[in-house]
């Protein structure tokens, strides 16, 4: 018995040198990942690893979290999320084309559209320069359409390459900057203006004396591609939304002293339209236009506002909604159409918006900061792309 404790103690005299020895090595992989900026996720214990050396994840996701019984039947439960890829600098616009199996994405600061092609892990750029787009989808014929802010314009891709201006002015007036869009199966397409996109960083900054730029601190003429601005640009305009007719007609169907744009979709009938500013509004679209514009959720979850850009819609009706706030409430919020949240996908950084795609558009992307992120889902969008 006294020989067999001798050779216990020993063994755990050895497992203890073994693990000193090793913390040294542990505390520089690290101080490696922090340095290449690839920390691990603060959101789950233990925390959560991303890339192609991470260990496997455990099902049921852990950063999958039901808020209500009928979020379960939304998702599937052996489901991991998953990191497409990273590094950009600010994702957005993400857009499903159903005919060439990709998804397109936006990254504004960098001026690059990219695409992640399906079935593959690979994500290539797509257009550079993007002239800064940010919002993206398809309409009902399969073609692209663009907020571009660099021009402060919304052009459509035709399916023979070519670029069509469909927008870049109201009465006259130059846009601000569109951010979201959205195609209606009338031919119309809806899409916001804030302001965002009208500075240096995400755009073309005010000509001097311009509301943006009212000292002149910015040069508008440096870092033109060659493109050519045409005339000067300088924001007119307040905030609005606006439906572009088929004919062409621009029309404004809520003016700026409403809201504050940003996101923007449709219900599965296409019978309410819902328009992200300080939460979530909708209201009935009825010949044209809005009627019985209220506030859906404020987007508040246990007292953190969940601040959200981009929305799509399910073909159940819940509206999926980005959250760009503090961590472990960062990622996605699900909200009923009654706008009760049922549910919440955790990331490790906040998210600017999301759509549905795959060949069966069963599968949520999400563009996060930094990253572009997936989940299989158990229902599928309500939108074309």
């Amino acid at each position: 018995m006294g020989r067999v404790k001798h050779l216990i103690d020993r063994r755990q005299a050895l497992a203890l040198s073994a693990g000193a020895m090793l913390l040294p090595a542990r505390a520089a992989d690290a101080q490696t990942k922090a340095q290449t900026a690839v920390p691990p996720s603060v959101i789950t214990m233990p925390p959560r690893q991303w890339g192609a050396d991470a260990p496997p994840n455990v099902f049921p996701d852990p950063d999958v979290l039901a808020l209500d019984d009928s979020f379960n039947r939304l998702i599937v439960r052996y489901s991991p999320i998953k990191r497409l890829g990273t590094g950009y600098l600010w994702a957005e616009g993400p857009a499903w084309s159903g005919e060439g199996h990709y998804l397109l994405f936006s990254d504004v600061q960098a001026d690059t559209q990219y695409r992640y092609i399906w079935g593959t892990d690979i994500v290539i750029p797509f257009r550079k320069p993007s002239f800064n787009s940010n919002g993206n989808c398809f309409d009902f014929q399969g073609r692209q359409l663009s907020c571009q802010h660099f021009f402060r314009r919304v052009v459509r891709w035709e399916l023979d390459g070519s670029m069509t201006v469909l927008a870049d002015k109201f009465e006259g007036k130059t846009l601000n900057a569109p951010n979201d869009i959205a195609a209606h199966p009338d031919g119309s397409i809806w899409f916001t203006d804030p302001g965002a996109g009208a500075g240096l960083a995400e755009g073309h900054p005010d000509e001097p004396g311009g509301p943006q730029n009212p000292t002149g601190l910015y040069d508008p003429r440096l870092g033109d591609s060659g493109a050519g601005l045409g005339t000067a640009l300088r924001r007119e305009l307040p905030t609005n939304v606006y439906r572009l007719d088929p004919s062409g007609r621009l029309d404004m169907v809520v003016p700026g002293e409403r809201l504050r744009p940003n996101g923007i979709c449709f219900s599965p009938d296409y019978k309410r339209v819902y328009i992200v500013s300080s939460g979530i509004h909708t209201g009935e679209v009825v010949g044209g236009k809005i009627t019985n514009l209220r506030k859906f959720t404020d987007c508040v979850i246990d007292g953190i506002y969940c601040h959200t850009d981009g929305i799509r819609a399910d073909r159940a009706g819940n509206i999926w909604a980005s959250s760009n706030c503090v961590l472990g409430y960062a990622g996605v919020t699900v909200w009923n159409p009654d706008g009760k949240a049922i549910g919440r996908i955790r990331l490790p950084e906040g998210a600017a918006n999301v759509c549905f795609g795959g060949p069966k558009r069963d599968h949520l992307f999400m563009t996060a900061s930094q990253s572009l992120y997936m989940l299989k889902v158990n229902i599928q969008g309500a939108a074309p792309g």
